[in-house]
């Protein structure tokens, strides 16, 4: 339901083509989308009986309090400048292609001297030509070992050939490198080599089998017959790389075809690439924050993310039917190519036939994902049913909180608080407590402190500087690491409060023995069954978290140790040393020369602090 701001805001809205951004409380933007006429498409983010069931869009909406919108003159420039702006702010809840920078490509580097061809996972980098991204490593891997056998340019690392010794590799006594690094091969000729590797990798391997196939008749012609079998052997690791890689449908041209399959919980993209009639390869997408969206925005949300980085457009790009009109998508995607781009939703032939096998991937790549989701899924529900048989607990165990104290013979005391819901961890809600009221190795008083302290702020007002988000919520289970004494603890504690019913559990570490209240003997639970390893993964997860925050409270107290033993720094002093150095590690192994070097501290001051360091054995 939109607040009386929200409302004042969406009246001021206009009704023609644009770009919109919604904005939290913090000035962050959340979501940016584009729309024909701005004022509808906006308000039905906002309206109680919204078709929309989307958890992420509800969630989104409830957070905005900003809407600025920009008005365009037409719905393709309302895209682009949507692309724009979602390049630049990475908003959460708008469509990402997800594992995008782990797919691997092959990479020429056109601008050096002798360039490499080489395998990379990344694609940033300046004066560097990327073919791909391809399907797996082990693909790509074995195409570079062919294309090396081939075209036989260098292997060798950097941006200069060779070895510091200045004496070929094996590589050039194999025939497998040219030796640009001794001069075996001029600039040019590499150049030209390069080139080749260029021209097949677009796509087009005719001319090199054409060159291939005339130097195998030549040396047999001449008699060369050893040559002649190289030849012919490079030309047929050439045409199986092409069957590997491509099927032949000359007659269909350039183009790339696209299948999308959307589900309530997420949603998946494939893409076929066809150049000159041959499919290179299969790309994959899962795509976040599309769930539940229709096929139509997150065709164009898809098409906005994948060809907005693309190298090139291909002039025809095939699409499912019923994927609305795309006359502003075709224009957008027209002026990013620099000529025309058709797209369109195939209705006969062999276009539809491959629209339909993308569409049919996609769906594969849908369901799998949705598989193994719902197996996980399940697992954690059989986790949760199996605490509440076995804890004999009032209701499901939703939200599980875990608390853990570490420290070192009582020194620098620390509690820690994990949350997880529906059996997944939910880092948001971690807190880490400094125990302040306990004077030495006390375990027990040092829980009932964490707990007290968690359990108060339970029922704090909103608004208020006592209100936390992880804090108001109330767990269906508390799980104290520990055995009776720990949870006898906890229990006091909160018998001190009044607080809603909680059920509270400790787990013991020894024979993982879980103890309940008002029960003298322990519940063991079988070592293989999900109840237990989930209330393990917890225990040990808050154990990880304490054991962390005592290590870093620990570090600060040992740095703040060293100052505290030399003379003539004091707060001050001090700040200058570490903002000088950036950390107390770089102050200790510091020269005289560059202690006497910090700005603010006298050469007098300087030398006897380097003088104490070395008398301690710091320095």
């Amino acid at each position: 339901m939109a607040t009386d701001r929200i409302e004042s805001q969406l009246k001021r809205l206009s009704t023609g083509p644009g770009v919109y951004i919604l904005r939290d409380a913090k000035g962050d933007v959340l979501y940016v989308g584009k729309a024909k006429s701005l004022r509808p498409r906006v308000r039905s983010y906002f309206q109680a009986g919204s078709s929309d069931t989307r958890q992420g869009i509800r969630h989104m909406a409830s957070r905005v309090e900003t809407i600025e919108t920009i008005v365009t003159s037409s719905e393709v420039e309302a895209l682009h400048l949507e692309q724009n702006l979602v390049k630049r702010h990475r908003p959460p809840f708008n469509v990402r292609l997800r594992d995008d920078k782990s797919f691997p490509y092959i990479a020429v580097t056109v601008e050096d001297d002798y360039p490499r061809v080489m395998f990379t996972r990344e694609r940033h980098r300046r004066g560097v030509v990327y073919f791909g991204p391809y399907a797996n490593a082990k693909t790509v891997r074995e195409t570079l070992d062919v294309l090396n056998r081939v075209f036989r340019y260098r292997p060798c690392e950097g941006p200069q050939p060779g070895r510091h010794s200045g004496i070929p590799c094996l590589d050039f006594h194999i025939e497998r490198c040219p030796a640009p690094c001794v001069g075996s091969i001029s600039k040019e000729d590499y150049r030209e080599l390069i080139d080749q590797v260029i021209e097949f990798l677009s796509g087009d391997d005719r001319p090199i089998r054409r060159r291939l196939e005339e130097q195998m008749r030549e040396a047999a012609a001449d008699e060369r017959f050893e040559d002649a079998a190289r030849y012919r052997n490079r030309l047929r690791a050439i045409e199986r790389l092409s069957e590997r890689q491509a099927v032949e449908r000359k007659s269909i041209g350039t183009i790339d075809v696209i299948g999308v399959a959307v589900s309530e919980e997420r949603a998946a993209v494939q893409v076929f690439p066809l150049r000159e009639g041959r499919m290179v390869d299969r790309y994959s997408f899962h795509l976040e924050n599309a769930a539940g969206e229709p096929v139509d925005e997150v065709l164009e949300q898809f098409c906005l993310e994948y060809y907005g980085s693309a190298r090139s457009i291909p002039p025809q790009i095939l699409v499912p039917r019923g994927a609305g009109d795309l006359t502003a998508l075709e224009a957008f995607l027209s002026e990013r190519r620099g000529s025309h781009v058709e797209v369109r939703a195939p209705e006969r032939g062999e276009k539809r036939r491959l629209q339909e096998l993308a569409q049919q991937n996609a769906q594969l790549a849908l369901d799998s994902q949705t598989f193994v989701t719902e197996t996980k899924r399940a697992r954690r529900l059989e986790s949760l049913e199996e605490l509440r048989e076995a804890l004999n607990l009032e209701s499901l165990p939703i939200r599980i909180e875990c608390f853990d104290i570490s420290n070192i013979q009582g020194q620098e005391i620390v509690g820690s608080m994990v949350v997880f819901e529906d059996a997944v961890a939910k880092k948001a809600h971690y807190r880490k407590f400094t125990v302040k009221g306990v004077d030495g190795q006390d375990d027990f008083a040092s829980m009932r402190e964490v707990i007290s302290r968690r359990f108060s702020r339970l029922s704090a007002d909103p608004g208020s500087d006592e209100w936390n988000e992880s804090f108001a919520a109330t767990p269906n289970l508390v799980v104290i690491d520990g055995g009776k004494g720990q949870l006898s603890a906890a229990l006091a504690a909160m018998q001190e409060l009044d607080l809603p019913r909680v059920a509270v559990i400790s787990l013991a570490k020894r024979i993982e023995e879980v103890f309940v209240p008002g029960r003298p003997d322990p519940i063991l639970l079988d070592e293989r069954s999900p109840g237990l390893q989930l209330l393990q993964r917890i225990r040990d997860e808050a154990h990880r978290f304490a054991v962390t925050f005592h290590r870093q409270r620990r570090d600060a107290a040992a740095r703040e140790s060293v100052f505290d033993q030399i003379s003539g720094v004091g707060p001050s002093r001090r700040r200058a040393l570490l903002r000088h150095f950036g950390s107390a590690e770089r102050v200790l192994n510091a020269t005289e020369e560059e202690l006497e070097g910090v700005p603010g501290l006298p050469a007098k001051t300087a030398r006897s602090i380097y003088s104490q360091l070395r008398r301690t054995g710091r320095a």
